[in-house]
């Protein structure tokens, strides 16, 4: 049973191994919410995320006989490194079996604390079931990511540090993959103040605990698709399932769309670098219909490699307009592509990619098609660009932008 006292307990023995993620009050997102945002910033953790508290909590619950033994779980990466980390402070040899999709980093990290890693399916879920099938084999002591009360126990440790700063909060957002850390935070939450609203976060292409409560039981997606790798996850934990049921208080959904923006949003307002999972929250803070209320955002982590920052950055960039692509049609002689750039030039554009395409029309003379990829400063700003090639007399059309 998760009571106040086995809360309190999971908090003494986490303090071991946390670092202190003071709450961050966010000026950028309470102007644009209408709301008091703060950022409780797990991202900020010495592993990268909050999974630390739990692994490290559900590790000193463990016999001696079950250390020795050697511990194994399955991990998208984070669990994975504080399950690492944890039974390296413990002694204790550590496997962690993860999707062959994990980022890179978080597979070197997870090896640089001492484990061994096995990487195996495109899931979670089939990692999951490779664990099991090695924990039956060597006899290791299994510690599942999120279906344990005890490892829900030690991520519930985030609420009593969130109440402690800002005891009068009235909303915490906080994601779901399996439904570990939604399961300790809105638990305890409702503990220290009924009245308290929890709001669960999920991917919408992996949004399993929103249809297992629709359901009214747990269910399996048939598949996940979505860049929150961390929280890709079909099938939430059934041990859980009932404090989610009682506990939580609703669930929001976001597209990958949403956490592309939200990423750029985190990095130019503060400067911080949050995974894609982490965001979950933050671009929730767009879908939570309430005004003047102290609501905080737990950003689960920040274990993102420099490939997938890059990609996601370039696609923000898309998404808010300041990066876009035209296409128009000009004669093939000379001075026609000055004259082009010339009119992007006064608008202020940018011109970073030029692709010219002479066989678009069997006359050359007549047509032939240039591509113009440039930065603009917003959607505004793209829309003036448009209408100053407008008035020279070409017609741009918008064509899918690939840099």
């Amino acid at each position: 049973m998760l009571t106040l006292k086995t809360f309190e307990d999971a908090c003494e023995v986490v303090k071991r191994v946390t670092l202190e993620t003071k709450l961050v009050y966010s000026d950028y997102f309470s102007a644009v919410t209408g709301n008091k945002v703060y950022l409780k910033p797990e991202n900020m953790q010495f592993t990268g995320a909050y999974k630390v508290r739990g692994a490290y909590y559900k590790m000193s619950t463990l016999t001696q006989e079950e250390r020795e033994k050697g511990v194994i779980t399955a991990s998208a990466g984070n669990h994975a490194q504080g399950v690492a980390y944890a039974a390296k402070c413990y002694g204790a040899k550590a496997v962690i079996v993860m999707p062959t999709t994990t980022p890179l980093m978080k597979v070197n990290r997870t090896k640089s604390y001492g484990a061994e890693v096995v990487l195996w399916g495109d899931v979670y879920d089939e990692a999951c079931a490779k664990a099991y099938e090695l924990a039956q084999e060597h006899n290791y002591t299994f510690i599942h990511p999120f279906d344990d009360l005890t490892v829900a126990a030690g991520q519930g440790t985030v609420a009593m540090e969130i109440f402690q700063e800002l005891p009068l909060v009235d909303y915490i957002l906080v994601p779901i993959g399996g439904g570990g850390l939604a399961t300790g935070v809105s638990t305890l939450a409702k503990l220290l103040n009924p009245k308290i609203q929890v709001i669960g976060v999920e991917p919408a292409g992996a949004n399993c605990m929103q249809e297992s409560l629709k359901a009214g039981q747990v269910v399996t997606l048939p598949k996940v698709n979505t860049i929150a790798d961390g929280t890709a996850v079909k099938t939430p934990g059934a041990k859980l399932f009932p404090y989610i049921q009682e506990n939580l208080d609703d669930i929001i959904t976001v597209t990958d769309e949403e956490l592309v923006v939200a990423f750029l949003d985190m990095v130019e307002n503060h400067k911080m670098v949050v995974e894609n999972s982490g965001l979950l929250t933050v671009a929730a803070l767009k879908h939570l219909d309430v005004q003047d209320k102290k609501v905080v955002s737990i950003l689960s982590g920040g274990n993102m490699d420099v490939i997938t920052m890059s990609s996601v950055v370039q696609q923000g960039l898309i998404f808010r307009d300041r990066i876009f692509t035209v296409s128009v049609l000009l004669p093939d002689k000379p001075g026609e592509l000055y004259r082009v750039s010339g009119v992007i030039a006064q608008a202020n554009g940018n011109v970073i990619k030029l692709e010219h395409n002479q066989f678009v029309s069997t006359n050359r003379n007549a047509a032939v098609e240039l591509r113009i990829t440039m930065e603009a400063f917003g959607t505004e700003h793209k829309h003036q660009i448009m209408e100053a090639l407008e008035q020279e007399g070409y017609q741009p059309k918008l064509v899918r932008t690939n840099i």
